[in-house]
């Protein structure tokens, strides 16, 4: 294959003539570990940063951990602003992530599987151009390829770390694309505090709407406590064979399995469906258009209870495993949309919480579903308050969908740019 006038070939691939590729300990001027220090779920006052809390590119810290009261960590293992931490040990899929610290909460320290990265400011200009270089396809291929261990057990050990090929730009031309993904970040960050803010606003919409505190204009009825029994029926999904190497292009096997994790915030979505190749789905577990999808068994309680709104309409059949159930509401006696406004409220969560409580099986039943109670204003009102937290529903799902294209477009970005295939002028 010829050559692009201006470019050479190279041992990671084609990039630029005034690009190098350099071994990570040539750009490297310390990388510490963290220390091994006793911590416990139970909030305490010194948050503790593992594996867990890296994803690629960015800390998670939906589940945080803390170090043991009358531990004293050392100072050097504090975390600050700009920090790029690398991930040495997990499962063979995700060793190796690497992500850069932005005070996502005031202090926090880091554990022995991670290791703080320093570089020579001579030849990368930014911890950010280092967060985004490490993170590019190639990069995370060439990592996984020093991993060593087994599936469930893996690690990447110094010695072969500081091997790592990287693309070396120009100083200039790294200070550059820095900035040009910086600028991408800066709009993630304002879309995620405008849709945190929405969501917010939806949620004091429900606590007022849903317990009659606020009335929507035109409405005056009384509300009445009613089962959730007398408003539909909860139906357990039963165990189906699925088959992940059938093609969801097959029309023999139209129906389609859906799990606890095809329910996220708040829907039902289709990623990582299975494909049911079983005649003994009856016509009764097909889910159909407003059906309530919830997680009635999992092995973490806090999953158990999660509900999403079932509104796909691509053609096909779906239907939901054993540890799933589907509440239907009976449109004639109420709204849909209001009742699976019921499910996200704090009082159905609390519900859930008081039915799992004392038991060591984390499983809800149709009938604890349907037993529920909630305050239902006449159906007229239902209709209405269902229509205006659609409609809130649907400004997030707008915003959302912004975010995620902003994100694809990020990872085109950082795949043109830090590769050399487009150069910023």
């Amino acid at each position: 294959m010829e050559l692009r006038p201006g470019y050479k070939q190279t041992e990671v691939g084609v990039i630029p003539d005034d690009w190098d590729v350099k071994t990570l300990d040539s750009v490297l001027s310390k990388g510490r570990l963290g220390g091994n220090y006793a911590n416990q779920d139970a909030e305490a006052e010194l948050p503790l940063m593992k594996m867990g809390n890296l994803a690629r590119g960015n800390f998670d810290l939906s589940k945080v951990q803390f170090i043991k009261p009358g531990v004293l960590p050392e100072p050097a293992h504090r975390l600050v602003y700009g920090d790029v931490l690398f991930n040495t040990r997990n499962t063979l899929d995700l060793v190796g992530k690497v992500a850069i610290w932005r005070d996502e909460i005031p202090v926090a320290y880091y554990n022995s599987n991670l290791m703080r990265l320093e570089f020579d400011p001579d030849q990368v200009c930014s911890n950010e151009f280092a967060n985004y270089s490490l993170n590019t396809e190639s990069a995370i291929s060439r990592l996984r390829g020093l991993a060593t261990g087994t599936t469930s057990v893996a690690a990447i050990y110094t010695r072969d770390l500081l091997k790592l090929k990287l693309l070396v730009p120009p100083l200039p031309e790294q200070r550059a694309i820095a900035q040009a993904l910086s600028d991408v970040d800066a709009l993630l960050a304002s879309l995620d505090q405008v849709i945190a803010k929405k969501r917010d606003l939806k949620q004091a919409a429900m606590q007022q709407l849903l317990t009659g505190k606020a009335r929507l204009p035109g409405f005056d009825g009384e509300w009445e406590a009613k089962k959730l029994e007398h408003a539909g029926s909860c139906l357990r999904g039963v165990s189906y064979r699925g088959d992940d190497d059938l093609s969801p292009h097959d029309t023999a096997f139209t129906k389609r399995l859906l799990r606890s994790n095809n329910v996220q915030n708040a829907f039902v979505v289709t990623s990582d469906v299975q494909f049911v190749n079983d005649k003994r789905v009856s016509q009764t577990q097909i889910l159909q258009k407003n059906d309530i999808l919830i997680c009635m068994a999992n092995g973490s309680k806090a999953l158990v209870g999660k509900a999403g709104l079932f509104s796909i309409g691509d053609g096909f059949d779906y239907t939901f495993g054993a540890f799933m159930g589907c509440f239907r509401t009976d449109a004639s006696i109420a709204d849909p949309v209001f009742v699976f406004s019921l499910f996200q409220t704090g009082r159905y969560r609390d519900y859930v919480t008081n039915l799992l409580a004392g038991s060591s099986i984390n499983n809800l039943s149709p009938s604890s579903i349907e037993s529920l109670e909630f305050s239902f204003p006449p159906y007229s009102e239902q209709v209405a308050i269902g229509r205006a937290l659609a409609e809130m529903d649907a400004e997030l799902s707008v915003l959302e969908s912004r975010r995620d294209k902003t994100r694809n477009i990020k990872q085109a970005m950082m795949q043109e740019l830090l590769t050399g295939k487009t150069r910023l002028v």
